[in-house]
């Protein structure tokens, strides 16, 4: 057995890898720039974790997920295997001891954000640790053609300079032709390797379903099917607005967003992925890092704005192989609302520049000042004191983050974390209240590790361990603090501010016309794809996406919608041919008729009828009028 699957198998229990793992590992262990495509739940951090601890040296994975980024921390050290994080919620204290453990060698995995490596203190530690091993995870931010582009990402090139024997691997779900090549060019690829498998999912059926109600096809969807399921929406207060709808309709359901507690997100997450809640309602905040197999059914109440979105959300249903549908609920006010984002992604420049003005404002930071340095953000506060709108605000914010003015980071939910900072001969000499003693001896009962590193903690569960209040144990872990046994840091969720450059006058802020006519143009391509994916009536559904992907099918799909009716005609085809005709011909008589008259007087079982007018209506051959009478279109 090789190093790898013995490490496989040790650490994570598999006997074998799935399709391109083992092509992809070995490539990186013969030292190659490698560049893995592989779909939503195809294993890309097993391509990473197991060359990780077959090599000597640390390993350092940059990704822009920071929620991502402390799970699979945590998930690696509960396997025993030592992993630290680096992000911009850290304490300095936190900070130091996690850069010392990897200088020491005592880490096999750093995770980094990419806006830490535009600071030149960070540059320098990475210069000191023994590197072998870069991993850019959703690499497609590193492109400015790509749907996510994220400037900071163009910091990794500095790494790469330091380490230039080291190979890098660049992971992703999703990127067409064009990205591909950038990201290879972006980071300084020695050869061109890419690995990739294909787009097409073979156990997942796409469905599109038209209609106006969406409300009642989503109950219908969900009635009709059983099994786990998602249902992705845009807006967080539209997630608890279904999710109630849902639950009215004895449907167990609940709803997600980014917005929420550390707490109420891991306790949603646990009630959905054991079962005890079936479908969770969310915002594209839910997803990542969620490895939940056996998902039946993704539905999609709002459109994304592109075909990559689409693919990464849609392809977390059935990652155990087994059949499974991904449904996009669609109405022809759709096609205005995607051709909006345009305007809300990139507002006028003279909105933009007063974003920038009023921030600096905001924060009070003077002109010429405020270079490096970090501002804890409330966006809802900044949008209410200036009355500005929301979604422009924030694409504000992101257009001059591209255009490196400042770095605006989402919010970052971090949980409480303690560690001792005594040693466990001077926890005798202590001299505690009996609450707060009470307390202290419950956390070092509870968990392990407090002597060596920060814990994350849930004071409610402490709480409910000792029947008494949240506060309580809030208060008690204040006194520890105070009196130097322990450092206690609470949770809180909140989006942060980098001042990249100092402040410069509103009058020098320009957006050069890679960041904002040349994305402005690729987005708008990007809705016209996703456009024709969600409204054509005459082609494969899968076929559409693996075109826009660079692949190129022979064979349609043969479970999407579009093929199923398709083979639905065939097999009918006269039969159904009659039915159109017969609908369009009572549609076209004076006045025209109600439905009751269509479903009684076709020769045809009502089901069959309606789908057929509803097909009609879909293709504006027929129209409802406002005395629900059904007529032809003229």
């Amino acid at each position: 057995m090789s190093i790898i699957h013995e490490i496989l198998s040790k650490y994570w229990g598999y006997s074998s890898f799935r399709p391109c793992q083992e092509e992809i590992i070995n490539s990186i262990l013969d030292g190659k720039d490698t560049l893995g495509l592989l779909p939503t739940g195809g294993g890309k951090s097993i391509t990473f974790q197991v060359p990780a601890l077959a090599i000597e040296g640390l390993t350092v994975v940059i990704t822009p997920l920071i929620s991502l980024m402390k799970d699979q921390v945590d998930n690696l050290r509960e396997l025993g295997i030592n992993a630290q994080y680096l992000h911009s919620g850290l304490t300095p204290s936190e900070h130091r001891l996690a850069i010392d453990k990897c200088r020491l060698g005592k880490a096999k995995l750093l995770y980094i954000s990419p806006e830490k490596l535009q600071s030149k203190n960070m540059i320098d530690n990475l210069r000191i640790m023994n590197i072998e091993l870069i991993v850019v995870d959703e690499a497609h931010c590193i492109s400015q053609w790509g749907y996510d582009f994220r400037p900071s990402y163009l910091n990794i090139k500095a790494i790469r300079d330091l380490f230039p024997n080291a190979p890098i691997l660049a992971l992703t779900a999703s990127a067409t032709p064009d990205v591909v090549e950038d990201i290879m060019t972006q980071l300084k690829f020695r050869s061109r390797n890419i690995f990739s498998r294909s787009f097409s999912r073979d156990n997942l059926s796409y469905i599109v379903k038209y209609g106006e109600h969406k409300e009642g096809q989503l109950v219908k969807i969900l009635k009709s099917t059983t099994g786990s399921a998602i249902v992705y929406v845009r807006s967080r207060q539209r997630t608890r607005e279904i999710a109630e709808i849902l639950y009215k309709e004895g449907i167990s359901a609940d709803f997600y967003h980014a917005g929420l507690a550390p707490e109420d997100k891991n306790e949603k997450q646990n009630k959905w992925k054991t079962d005890l809640c079936r479908v969770m309602v969310a915002t594209n905040a839910f997803g990542m890092g969620i490895d939940k197999p056996d998902v039946r059914t993704v539905i999609h109440y709002d459109l994304p704005s592109s075909l990559e979105e689409y693919y990464q959300e849609a392809g977390r249903a059935g990652r155990d192989g087994n059949p499974s549908y991904a449904v996009l609920l669609c109405a022809k006010y759709d096609k205005s609302i995607l051709s909006r984002r345009i305007s809300e992604k990139f507002p006028e420049r003279e909105f933009i520049k007063l974003v920038y003005e009023l921030l600096g404002n905001f924060l009070d930071v003077g002109i010429g000042e405020g270079y490096n340095q970090l501002f804890e953000f409330n966006f809802n506060l900044f949008l209410k004191r200036f009355n500005l709108p929301s979604i422009p605000t924030h694409s504000a914010l992101t257009l001059l983050t591209q255009a490196q003015y400042i770095e605006f980071t989402e919010e970052i939910n971090t949980s409480s974390r303690a560690m001792i900072l005594l040693n466990k001969d001077e926890l005798y000499s202590l001299n505690l209240s009996y609450n707060v003693e009470k307390v202290f001896q419950r956390l070092l009962r509870t968990y392990t590790g407090l002597f060596a590193d920060y814990v994350f903690i849930n004071e409610t569960s402490l709480a409910h361990s000792l029947n008494c209040t949240e506060q309580d144990i809030y208060s008690a872990l204040l006194i520890l603090s105070k009196k130097h046994v322990i450092h206690y840091i609470p949770r809180k969720s909140t989006p942060y501010i980098l001042y990249t450059t100092s402040r410069e006058l509103t009058k020098h802020i320009l957006l050069p016309t890679s960041i904002y006519e040349n994305q402005r143009k690729k987005l708008s391509s990007r809705i016209d794809a996703m456009k024709q994916f969600a409204f054509s009536i005459d082609q494969c559904r899968v076929n559409i996406m693996l075109k826009y992907f660079g692949e190129s099918p022979s064979i349609p799909c043969g479970k999407c919608d579009y093929c199923r009716q398709a083979k639905q005609l065939s097999l009918n085809g006269d039969k159904l041919q009659m039915l159109r005709d017969s609908i369009l011909y009572m549609a076209s008589q004076s006045g025209g008729h109600q439905i009751s008259y269509f479903i009684s007087t076709a020769n045809a079982p009502q089901q069959e009828t309606l789908d057929m007018i509803r097909t009609l209506l879909d293709e504006g051959a027929i129209k409802i009028m406002p005395d629900n009478t059904i007529i032809i279109s003229q």
